[in-house]
């Protein structure tokens, strides 16, 4: 049996992020990817902010061509840039049936794309989350999720997991990617927080980091794990990943998405703690 996975997101050119990332991600995890490309980033000097949305008829036909002649057995969404496309996907995803659905709301970029438009950001809020299986901010993207300045410790990170879950999401995971000391995440069910701990790694090469783990908990919940087993997959993967990241001619180079395949030195912590 062959698992599917269906990415709609940005194409990234520097191949760390979006649907690049996500690919490489489903394949390493033996799962069949399909895309619908909402938008060319391709940020440079020359080219400045560089992001090209795709027009909403064609970002259409690549999603109905992906459900109707593949299937899927889980959706990610990753940059959607416009509240139009962010609208358009939300009636595609409740159209497709599709049960696994994951939602990274991606807003910047690594290297400081805005991917989010301002006035997107509401009806991310109100059409886009309440139909997520799970959902993956990191911790600037909670924050204006949430309508505030920052997040600066785990207990915020566990109070921001709460909020957010009440917008509709049966899971949420807020990243703490940028705290101090190990790299703490926190997956809340409503309930009670699974918390997953893994060493930090010291690098500034993790383009495409919040893709890839995302699209990990894709492809696992695609061949049937439970989010909390998807998750704690996830976590593994990535850090691997990032452990194992590398740098190219200039800028905030790429993990290395075969990591967790070749090596075998990854951990992670988990523990579980009630409201």
């Amino acid at each position: 049996m062959m698992y599917r996975a269906l990415s709609i997101a940005g194409s990234a050119a520097r191949g760390g992020a979006g649907i690049q990332a996500d690919l490489k991600t489903f394949q390493e995890l033996g799962v069949f990817g399909t895309t619908a490309v909402t938008a060319i980033v391709a940020r440079n000097p020359r080219t400045g902010e560089g992001v090209f949305p795709q027009h909403i008829d064609a970002i259409e036909a690549q999603v109905h061509t992906a459900l109707k002649d593949i299937g899927a057995d889980a959706i990610k969404t990753g940059m959607l840039f416009t509240e139009e496309i962010i609208t358009k996907t939300a009636d595609w995803l409740k159209q497709s049936e599709v049960k696994n659905i994951v939602v990274d709301p991606v807003m910047i970029g690594k290297v400081g794309s805005v991917l989010l438009k301002d006035d997107a950001i509401e009806s991310m809020k109100t059409k886009l989350l309440p139909l997520a299986t799970i959902i993956t901010p990191n911790m600037p993207e909670a924050a204006q999720l949430l309508g505030i300045a920052s997040l600066n410790s785990v207990e915020q990170l566990k109070e921001a997991a709460k909020e957010l879950h009440k917008l509709g999401p049966k899971y949420v995971l807020v990243k703490g990617g940028r705290l101090e000391g190990p790299a703490i995440d926190v997956l809340y069910d409503g309930e009670k927080f699974y918390m997953l701990e893994a060493p930090r790694i010291d690098t500034i090469h993790t383009n495409g980091a919040g893709c890839t783990y995302s699209a990990a908990i894709t492809a696992r919940l695609a061949k049937g794990d439970t989010v909390p087993e998807a998750v704690i997959f996830a976590k593994k993967f990535i850090t691997a990943a990032i452990r194992h990241s590398f740098g190219f001619i200039q800028g905030v180079g790429p993990t290395y998405h075969a990591a967790y395949r070749k090596y075998d030195e990854t951990s992670c912590k988990v523990w579980v703690e009630e409201e």
